[in-house]
């Protein structure tokens, strides 16, 4: 299963890993980073299809799509 893990201290809150988001699970978070940003979270990892398009747009890379093996060890 494809999750997306970001690096909330380096994220500014641009906001283009949201709209680079086919399914919209990527979001601002309702908190800050210690910088005074609001940093993008994925609010249903379940839906992400590891398309890596929040990776790919976001220009800190921030992001990083992990692919975790499903319990069955696929």
């Amino acid at each position: 299963m494809p999750r997306p893990v970001f690096n909330e201290e380096r994220c500014k809150g641009c906001e283009l890993c949201t709209v680079a988001c086919p399914h919209k699970i990527v979001v601002l978070a309702n908190r800050f980073n210690s910088k005074g940003y609001r940093p993008a979270v994925c609010i249903d990892e379940s839906k992400c299809v590891g398309c890596a398009l929040c990776a790919k747009t976001c220009p800190d890379v921030v992001i990083e799509i992990h692919k975790d093996k499903d319990p069955a060890g696929k």
